[in-house]
């Protein structure tokens, strides 16, 4: 256990959301927490039969048949069948990629801002970050040179921000150029449309050296039962079966059901019921938050589950302290700007997938935090 007072800044934000995740209140972490809809308690009344079926079907079935299931309902139609990796969470990916890249090169350019478990993971095998800010990354800048990889989150986190196709075309020539690889994490696609063109008929196409790690875990409220998936190209010179193979087995059969279930189930229009539901829940926030002296939202065109505040020219971490002592939980933004915390300093991420009513509760704590303040 933390003590806010004396060690928020120090903490990682995984710490942050361990200690909310008791509270009613809990805005904190990204993962899905809000109630099933109809369809999906469908498919809970249907755990007895998906239990049969992952135990009678062979496991390459299931794992092929959920692979496509979810990677098409997002538009990845181009996706490497042969070469995809499931994974217990995306994290579990992330350390499987980082361990390989640490055979290969001792430096990677990382997207600035994104959520610290990301540069934490890659230092913790010994590479070398050097950060790459967002709008001279969309803009199209030259990379930094002396790195064997960029990486970068898109949809990232917390800001939102998307690699247009075009972008991502760009980038992959010029790591083709530079013989590096390009690491994707694309956790959050499903909640922004404009994250569904088939980035991996871009990346194919491109003969330049790639991994995409995606997650299921951020759609669903499934109690954290999810599948983080690593893929990989033919040429990615990278020992990524080797260590997946010294790390894990394989997932459970029954999840990778559920995965294909719930994917169906989005495809036949939860996927449109989340995104309006996400979008409720940035309007609640915003018409909480508007009219507070010094608060702005900077991610204009965000759209997925999570949204920063500017909190002008208050500090996130008395903002967090209060916050806490009425149990209510927030992230401060400090952690997420990994090369330079003082950029974060301002600002909270508040998590959208909560049932609205917990979150209007939240958000007017917040208010009530702000104005006093």
């Amino acid at each position: 256990m933390i003590e806010p007072a004396v060690h928020l800044r120090s903490a990682n934000l995984t710490e942050l959301e361990y200690l909310a995740l008791n509270s009613e209140l809990n805005m904190a972490d990204g993962h899905a927490r809000q109630e099933l809809t109809d369809g999906q308690q469908r498919i809970v009344e249907e755990f007895p039969t998906l239990f049969e079926k992952a135990a009678a079907q062979p496991v390459e079935d299931l794992e092929r048949e959920a692979h496509r299931a979810f990677l098409h309902l997002l538009g990845q139609h181009s996706y490497p069948a042969g070469r995809v990796l499931s994974c217990y969470a995306s994290s579990v990916a992330m350390e499987i990629l980082a361990r390989s890249l640490a055979t290969r090169t001792d430096a990677v350019a990382l997207v600035h801002p994104t959520f610290d478990n990301i540069p934490d993971i890659l230092r913790g095998v010994g590479l070398r970050l050097v950060p790459v800010e967002e709008d001279p990354l969309h803009a199209g800048a030259p990379l930094p040179d002396g790195v064997g990889c960029v990486f970068v989150t898109t949809p990232n986190n917390p800001t939102g921000r998307v690699l247009t196709a075009e972008r991502l075309a760009a980038l992959a020539a010029e790591c083709r150029e530079k013989d590096v690889v390009l690491a994707l994490d694309t956790s959050f696609r499903g909640f922004d449309p404009r994250a569904h063109y088939d980035h991996y008929a871009i990346l194919e196409s491109s003969g330049c050296r790639w991994t995409v790690i995606e997650d299921t875990g951020k759609l669903w409220p499934t109690l954290d039962l999810k599948v983080g998936l690593l893929v990989y190209s033919a040429n990615v010179g990278l020992p990524v079966a080797k260590i997946y193979s010294d790390i894990l087995l394989g997932v459970s059969p029954f999840i990778l059901a559920l995965v294909e279930r719930f994917a169906e189930d989005a495809a036949s229009g939860g996927l449109a019921d989340l995104h309006a539901f996400i979008a409720e829940g940035r309007r609640i926030v915003h018409e909480t938050l508007g009219d507070v002296p010094g608060v702005a939202f900077p991610d204009a065109d965000s759209v997925v589950s999570v949204e920063r505040v500017d909190l002008g020219d208050r500090r996130c971490a008395d903002i967090w302290s209060a916050l806490q002592d009425r149990q209510v939980y927030v992230l401060p933004c400090t952690q997420f700007h990994w090369a330079d915390p003082g950029l974060g300093e301002r600002s909270l991420r508040v998590a959208l997938a909560r049932s609205h009513t917990s979150l209007q509760a939240a958000v007017r704590e917040l208010r009530s935090v702000l104005l006093a303040g």
